[in-house]
């Protein structure tokens, strides 16, 4: 069942989703050659705990860490390590923070140093595909107009959008209903209504969609090697438009 949220709860969502935003944006600051990734890990838990919240991800289903990060081929659930990340790299770094009770859930992938020009253009294309897609999420329209405009953009580039993995409803629970597929028919699926707050995450591969889960059970690879872009904000559907709650800049 999908949760539509009140005004008292999207404000609570909102405290949750900055929080959750400015931690992730200090972790994007730390990124650079030679730092590793558990030492980005360890700045987003310090700054989630400062603020009065807990790490949404650590513990959630076993997971060892309170941020997800990922390097390169690896397209989400990296496990924070002792991996000393080097120039050329790209991370994506995925944080979610629970507030009183309501999470916030947000991603973005950082260029270590100077990259390639296809990682830039990926990392384009993957963050542009985002904005594309709320363009959409506005009452009244289809949870496949999301997905669509995340396809449709990428595609354009080549690209392909991961199709194993997908957004989600979020609120009290991390991952509620409904999914949120980064493809889709325009006019099919559910129907956007306000109140509806949405986690949309396009996962993005230079190459083919599929992935595999690595043997740790966690970290999720392409297949053929290619590189992978990420980008989340927790989105809330209102009369007004859609609401970025992670959104902090």
């Amino acid at each position: 069942m999908i949760q539509l949220k009140n005004r008292e709860q999207l404000e609570l969502m909102r405290q949750a989703g900055r929080i959750t935003g400015e931690a992730l944006l200090k972790a994007g600051e730390a990124v650079h050659e030679g730092v590793t990734t558990r030492k980005l890990d360890g700045i987003i838990r310090a700054y989630i705990e400062s603020c009065g919240a807990i790490p949404s991800f650590l513990g959630y289903g076993g997971f060892p860490s309170s941020a997800c990060i990922s390097v390169n081929d690896e397209v989400i659930h990296g496990i924070p390590s002792d991996r000393v990340l080097q120039e050329g790299d790209i991370v994506k770094i995925d944080v979610g923070a629970c507030y009183r009770g309501y999470h916030g859930d947000s991603a973005r992938t950082f260029p270590v140093g100077r990259v390639s020009a296809e990682a830039k253009r990926l990392i384009t294309a993957t963050r542009d595909s985002f904005y594309k897609a709320i363009e959409k999420a506005v009452p009244g329209n289809r949870l496949g107009d999301i997905g669509h405009a995340v396809e449709s953009h990428v595609t354009e580039f080549g690209y392909s959008v991961v199709r194993q993995y997908v957004g989600h409803g979020i609120g009290r629970s991390l991952h509620e209903q409904p999914d949120v597929p980064n493809y889709g028919k325009p006019g099919h699926g559910p129907r956007l209504m306000r109140g509806m707050v949405l986690a949309v995450e396009p996962m993005v591969n230079v190459g083919a969609p599929e992935v595999r889960v690595l043997q740790n059970g966690w970290t999720v690879v392409t297949v053929d090697g290619s590189l992978s872009a990420h980008f989340e904000h927790t989105v809330a559907i209102t009369e007004d438009g859609p609401v970025l709650l992670t959104d902090v800049e």
